[in-house]
């Protein structure tokens, strides 16, 4: 989502503080204490099948505007499903490629350079205008968190181990990225890499890649960073909760 701005603004602040708190701020970790990267901690990946991330991670892809990471994450996710195309002149499904094939106008506007983002609405008719476009075929449910009652923690924990026993079906989250970093304030979406149940922790495919890696992080601090709504500073995503897009070839 759009926020390299804000983060510039952040920056300029903390240059305008003097003393300790403009070290204590400028120093601060890349990951809070809610998100261990996979670089220090991959034992899940190599000790189990992980069928998502192993299907996600050839077609890992950095979000190519500061408000692409719908585009991004569905580039992926209709890439893994598709998979590895035989013949030497097919493409894989690029960011750019993906919006020329779903044609839409709204999508372009709202993914550009500084766009508003979209709403968790918005991902759910993208992921299936993707999957049409792409001739695809799979079911998608969208499960919005601060609209629908039966999208519950009990119900992502569900979703979260159907999701991790094949890469036939992919999950696609819409959640405050500050709440799981430690940073930024706002809605973003990536998709999910693999669920490991035994300590109830998710791998984030982060899209955001100038600035993370994939993480690790609890089932429940994701759902909360899916329950945040947007700040007032988020335009017309304000006040915008989130949820998980679930979609299945099966």
């Amino acid at each position: 989502m759009p926020h390299k701005f804000a983060r510039w603004l952040a920056v300029i602040g903390l240059l305008a503080v003097a003393g300790p708190l403009q070290a204590e701020e400028t120093n601060k970790p890349k990951f809070g204490a809610l998100a261990i990267p996979v670089t220090v901690d991959n034992g899940h990946l190599r000790m189990s099948a992980a069928p998502d991330y192993w299907a996600l991670a050839p077609f890992y892809v950095s979000q190519q505007t500061s408000s692409a990471c719908s585009l991004a994450s569905l580039a992926m996710l209709t890439n893994a499903l598709r998979g590895l195309p035989g013949g030497a002149e097919d493409d894989l499904i690029t960011q750019d490629g993906l919006l020329e094939a779903v044609d839409s106008r709204k999508w372009r506007e709202q993914t550009k350079e500084d766009g508003d983002g979209v709403a968790f609405a918005d991902l759910v008719a993208q992921t299936d205008a993707s999957l049409v476009a792409l001739e695809i075929k799979a079911t998608v449910s969208g499960n919005h968190v601060g609209a629908d009652a039966k999208a519950t923690l009990d119900a992502f924990r569900k979703a979260l181990a159907e999701n991790e026993k094949s890469a036939s079906d992919m999950i696609v989250v819409y959640f405050n990225q500050g709440v799981v970093t430690g940073d930024w304030d706002g809605p973003h979406v990536s998709p999910i890499g693999a669920y490991d149940a035994r300590n109830d922790r998710v791998l984030v495919m982060d899209i955001d890649r100038e600035w993370y890696v994939p993480y690790w992080t609890s089932t429940e601090t994701l759902y909360k960073a899916m329950q945040r709504p947007a700040p007032k500073d988020q335009g017309l995503l304000a006040g915008e909760t989130g949820g998980w897009v679930h979609v299945n070839k099966g």
